[in-house]
C-alpha cells in the first residue's frame, strides 16, 4: 500500500478534526468563496473546509487519500445538507486522475497536501487543476513555531527512526522561500505569491489530557511515535512531553480546551 495512504487511514482523524471545526469555517469565511465557484478541497479529510466552502454556495469537489475520511466526508456533507454541491471522493493530489486542467476557480488545502511526500508533483497538480485568474490556497503548520502542531511534530521526531533517504520534510511548507521557489518551479511569479501568518484554534468541551489521547489512538503520525517509543521502552517519557506542551499551550482557563496554533496561510494568484 501506499505509505501515505497507509498512515493517514490509520486511527481516526476524525476524532481531531472534531476540534477543527470552528477555525476551519472562520477561514473559509474569509478567502473569498462566492455562490458558483467552482472549489477544489485537496486532501480534504472528513470535509472540514470542504462542507463550510458549500455552505457558501460553491460547487465543492473533495478529493482525500484515505477512504475512511472520504466516506467521513460523504456522510457529512449530507448530514450538513450540502451532498448535492460537495462530492468527496479517493484520490492524491500528487496525482489527480480525473480532473481536467484548468477546472476550478479555487484550489485549497489545509494542513492536507503539504504531507504529500513529493512536493514539486503537488505544485504541479495544483496549478494545473486551476484556471487562469483563479487562485490557489494553502494553509501549512511552520517549522520551529513554538505552537502546538510544530511542537508535536518535532516532539515526535526525536522518538521515531530516521527518514527514509530523500525524505522532504511537509514543514518547508512553512517556508515562504521554499514555498516560491516550488511555486516558480511551474512558471508561478514570485509577485503572484503571497503569505499571511495566522492562528488556528483546536476548541473542544474536555481537558487537554483526553486530546491528547486521542491523538495517541487517532492521528497517524503520534500513533506511529508512540509505537516506535514503546518499543525503545521510552513511550512513557514521550507521554510526559507532549501532556507538558498540551497543557502549556491550552489557553480555556477553565479546564476544557482552547489551544492556538500558528500557521502560514499561502495564496498564489493563477
Amino acid at each position: 500500500m501506499n505509505p501515505n495512504k497507509a498512515l493517514w487511514e490509520k486511527g481516526d482523524f476524525t476524532k481531531i478534526a472534531d476540534t477543527m471545526r470552528e477555525s476551519s469555517s472562520a477561514l473559509v469565511a474569509k478567502i473569498g468563496i462566492t455562490p458558483g465557484m467552482d472549489v477544489l478541497d485537496v486532501a480534504c479529510g472528513d470535509g472540514d473546509t470542504a462542507i463550510p466552502a458549500a455552505k457558501l454556495g460553491a460547487n465543492v469537489t473533495g478529493v482525500d487519500i484515505a477512504h475512511n475520511l472520504v466516506e467521513a466526508g460523504n456522510a457529512r456533507a449530507k448530514k450538513e445538507g450540502v451532498a448535492d454541491r460537495c462530492k468527496i471522493s479517493e484520490g492524491d493530489v500528487m496525482e489527480l486522475n480525473g480532473l481536467k486542467d484548468a477546472s476550478f476557480d479555487l484550489v485549497m488545502s489545509i494542513f492536507g497536501a503539504m504531507f504529500a511526500p513529493r512536493p514539486l508533483d503537488v505544485v504541479k497538480e495544483l496549478v494545473r487543476v486551476t484556471r487562469k485568474g483563479g487562485r490557489i490556497v494553502m494553509g501549512n503548520w511552520i517549522p520551529g513555531d513554538p505552537t502546538l502542531v510544530a511542537q508535536i511534530l518535532k516532539i515526535s521526531s526525536a522518538y521515531t527512526p530516521p527518514p527514509p533517504e530523500g525524505f522532504v520534510s511537509p514543514m518547508l511548507w512553512g517556508v515562504e522561500a521554499e514555498v516560491v521557489k516550488r511555486f516558480a518551479s511551474v512558471g508561478i511569479p514570485k509577485e503572484n505569491i503571497s503569505f499571511a501568518r495566522e492562528t488556528f484554534t483546536f476548541t473542544a468541551d474536555y481537558s487537554p489530557s483526553e486530546f491528547l489521547s486521542n491523538f495517541r489512538k487517532y492521528y497517524g503520525p503520534t500513533m506511529n511515535a508512540f509505537e516506535a517509543a514503546e518499543k525503545n521502552g521510552k513511550a512513557e517519557a514521550l507521554q510526559q512531553e507532549l501532556e507538558t506542551l498540551f497543557i502549556k499551550e491550552n489557553k480555556s482557563g477553565n479546564g476544557t480546551l482552547s489551544i492556538p496554533a500558528n500557521f502560514l496561510r499561502v495564496t498564489v494568484k493563477r
